[in-house]
């Protein structure tokens, strides 16, 4: 199967199925020396792990790392690291049911007719459990980043209709939807609540703030960096939409208001509004980067559903297991992961873009 790995200097490949004996990730391009321990990506696997709350799936799983590669005395080695998560409560016989049928808002079909075979236990490499090696990588990049000074904010924006109406970051981790908005998560949970109880899913919007970013990471033509952040944010399964910057809205605006003036603080340039996002040009900009994805309604519902077998007849579906009635909290540490994996690979690659950078790092005078 093409198509699993990811980035050009900083590069990962995820492996492994959502039923099979575990999942992971192999990472190339990270620099010696970093301080990395098990524990460092552990932090950021529990956040996306299942059973946190009632409104994630029941599956009891522990998501422990084991670093098999790259790393020697706590130090990076510079070379590629390999991350193994091991599945330990997979539920197959759930799966039983849906083995010859073609489950509504799944890649069943797509899988079928492409490759003539799918793993129908959970979905196999379409399954949400694909991101544990993303998370895992991403936890390596965050920290990556942490050493030059860049820091990643990502929180829920909105689950169905309920949108918070203020930003409290010290909120978001108080409450299992993190949202940074306390009396908007009251609200969310009262409606997926109600879906719930109609046998439903509810879908939500997430946004990611990045700080710190230096001016001109990203490629000018095709890989620009809000470009390949789109890329990076639309390969995750159940996100359908992103925006950077003031996004769909700057389409009803005009140029005046969505122009970001400059100005001069304490000797630099600087932006007095960020309409952009932080990118002009494909290029980081200095501003803070600010983009959202849209995540789609877990589609595995209770509900009864009408669909195809594989022999063609149409018939209907009951979905049985353990599902999430919403996917946007366990996905926030997704989107971030996936934001500092392009953001790293950018950084590394802008290294070379300038003779007098390349000079100065290898201490060779004009």
């Amino acid at each position: 199967m093409a198509g699993s790995s990811v980035g050009q200097i900083f590069r990962i490949t995820t492996w492994g199925e959502s039923h099979g004996p575990a999942l992971g990730v192999v990472v190339d391009g990270v620099p010696a020396g970093l301080p990395l321990k098990e524990e460092d990506i552990q932090v950021f696997l529990d956040r996306r792990k299942p059973g946190q709350s009632k409104f994630t799936t029941a599956r009891a799983e522990a998501d422990r790392v084991e670093i098999l590669s790259g790393v020697f005395e706590g130090k990076t080695t510079g070379t590629p690291i390999s991350l193994l998560v091991r599945n330990q409560d997979q539920h197959s016989k759930d799966y039983s049911n849906i083995s010859e049928v073609f489950r509504p808002g799944h890649a069943d079909y797509t899988f079928w007719e492409k490759y003539g075979i799918r793993d129908y236990r959970g979905g196999g490499r379409s399954s949400g459990r694909e991101t544990i090696g993303r998370v895992a990588a991403g936890a390596i990049a965050c920290k990556i980043l942490q050493e030059l000074g860049i820091s990643i904010k990502t929180y829920t924006k909105s689950i169905g209709p309920v949108e918070i109406s203020r930003i409290d970051l010290d909120e978001i981790d108080n409450n299992r939807l993190y949202m940074p908005d306390a009396e908007a998560a009251v609200r969310a949970q009262d409606y997926l609540e109600e879906c719930m109880k109609d046998k439903n899913s509810s879908g939500g919007v997430i946004q990611c703030v990045v700080q710190g970013m230096p001016v001109g990471i990203g490629e000018p033509v095709f890989d620009k960096l809000d470009a390949n952040l789109a890329k990076a944010m639309l390969s995750i399964g159940a996100v359908k939409g992103f925006e950077m910057g003031d996004g769909f809205a700057a389409a009803i605006g005009t140029g005046a208001e969505n122009n970001d003036s400059f100005a001069v603080k304490d000797g630099k340039v600087c932006k007095e509004t960020n309409h952009a996002g932080g990118v002009l040009g494909g290029m980081s900009d200095g501003d803070s980067l600010v983009f959202r994805v849209a995540v789609k309604p877990t589609p595995s519902i209770s509900q009864k559903q009408h669909t195809v077998n594989v022999a063609g007849e149409e018939t209907e579906i009951e979905i049985h297991g353990r599902h999430d009635p919403v996917i946007v909290p366990r996905a926030v540490v997704v989107v971030e992961s996936m934001a500092a994996i392009t953001i790293v690979d950018a950084l590394f690659s802008n290294m070379s873009a300038r003779m007098d950078a390349l000079k100065d790092f290898y201490k060779k005078e004009s």
